[in-house]
């Protein structure tokens, strides 16, 4: 069988060399011992603002390696390429600067690696990059990272915050409560206190990763942002077990009349009895028609949040006349309660130890209500609670 010769090169494979260095997108110089330009390539010398042939002769270092990014001079002999040629040592750079023909500069990732004839250094040749997107890149990066420490820092402080009112508002309870509740108390502090533990591990490992990221690279920075996108998402499924854990003591400690005669006649049971026991006269008012009772949760939400209302009434208004308004429209339950008391200023309701309006506001979000109070000294206070009601319980 008879094997064909294999084709010879045609002149367009002539010179691969030159052929390569045409191609690439990287600039590509030699230099020989005193700095002078022996070759470039046309990607080279369109970087700086040159023609290849412009280049040939002339020092590099003089010509795009002269100062530094804050326009010093850069003296040659504490130039890399420079101390290549002494060493016999290649070098790579990524934090300088090259100029160009019109002053500008430009920062770039540089390489150079000493050519070696006989033993002795001959020159070196130059590769170079420009990586103007790559740091602007990575500056957008350090601002997000920065905006992002900023936001965990802001979180942190808040959930603190938070974590420290519910401390607060789980002692003031405790003090407070009939001691059949105490049990229950305890069953607070047990089931919260290992999600609160859980949740204070995972925000002193957010703190540490933080900590850590400016000694990362960037792809390793990249790994961790999204290590602590996780740890977050875990965070937020805790706290949501944390509220799932509250609705359901809450439901536990449900008053007896609710189950015998519903939450209507369960909230003008307890106006009626806070009244008489604090000898004030009421203006009593409900419009629900023939409206049945909401679920459960939310029936025992109100009703305890219309409690925490009287018990407001009774420890700081001094009044002696009571209104209560109760109103369903639509979906909607309205209840007010007004009295002709002191009144207080408005921050009063929003202070750190106000752990009555904090619970009341609590229960509310739960149920995706709202709580609104109006009150100024000496014109008395009303307290609102809104709350939707599912559509499937109205008539």
């Amino acid at each position: 069988m008879q094997i064909d010769a294999p084709t010879p090169p045609t002149r367009a494979w002539g010179d691969p060399l030159a052929l390569l260095l045409a191609s690439t997108g990287e600039g590509v110089f030699g230099i020989d011992l005193d700095g002078l330009c022996v070759f470039i390539n046309h990607a080279g010398a369109r970087m700086i603002g040159f023609e290849p042939d412009e280049l040939l002769g002339r020092n590099m270092h003089d010509l795009t390696h002269h100062s530094h990014a804050d326009g010093a001079h850069y003296p040659v002999e504490d130039c890399p390429i420079f101390k290549a040629f002494l060493e016999g040592l290649p070098c790579r750079i990524d934090t300088e600067v090259f100029w160009r023909r019109d002053g500008s500069g430009f920062p770039v990732e540089y390489s150079s690696h000493p050519i070696v004839d006989g033993g002795a250094v001959r020159g070196a040749v130059v590769t170079f990059v420009d990586i103007t997107d790559r740091k602007r890149a990575a500056d957008a990066l350090q601002r997000a990272k920065d905006e992002l420490e900023e936001r965990v820092g802001e979180r942190t402080l808040a959930l603190a915050t938070a974590l420290k009112q519910v401390r607060e508002l789980a002692a003031r309870s405790e003090a407070v409560r009939e001691e059949e509740r105490t049990r229950i108390a305890r069953e607070v502090h047990d089931e919260l206190g290992s999600l609160l533990v859980a949740l204070k591990m995972d925000v002193n490992w957010l703190d540490k990763r933080l900590s850590e990221q400016e000694q990362r690279t960037l792809e390793a920075a990249g790994d961790m942002r999204e290590r602590m996108r996780c740890k977050c998402q875990n965070m937020s499924r805790l706290i949501e077990n944390a509220v799932d854990n509250v609705g359901r003591i809450i439901t536990d400690l449900r008053p007896s009349i609710l189950d015998h005669q519903g939450l209507w006649a369960a909230l003008e049971w307890q106006a009626q009895e806070f009244v008489q026991s604090a000898e004030m006269s009421l203006n009593w008012c409900m419009e629900v028609d023939d409206v049945p009772d909401p679920p459960e949760p939310l029936a025992m939400g109100v009703f305890r949040i219309f409690q925490e209302m009287l018990s407001n009434v009774g420890r700081h208004s001094r009044a002696d006349r009571l209104g209560v308004h109760i109103v369903v429209k639509g979906t909607s339950l309205r209840l007010t309660v007004q009295d002709n008391g002191v009144g207080a200023p408005a921050q009063a309701f929003e202070a750190a130890d106000a752990y009555g309006v904090m619970g009341m506001r609590e229960r509310a979000r739960h149920f995706g209500g709202d709580i609104h109070i109006d009150s100024a000294p000496g014109q008395g206070t009303r307290m609102g609670l809104t709350v939707t009601l599912p559509p499937g319980d109205l008539v």
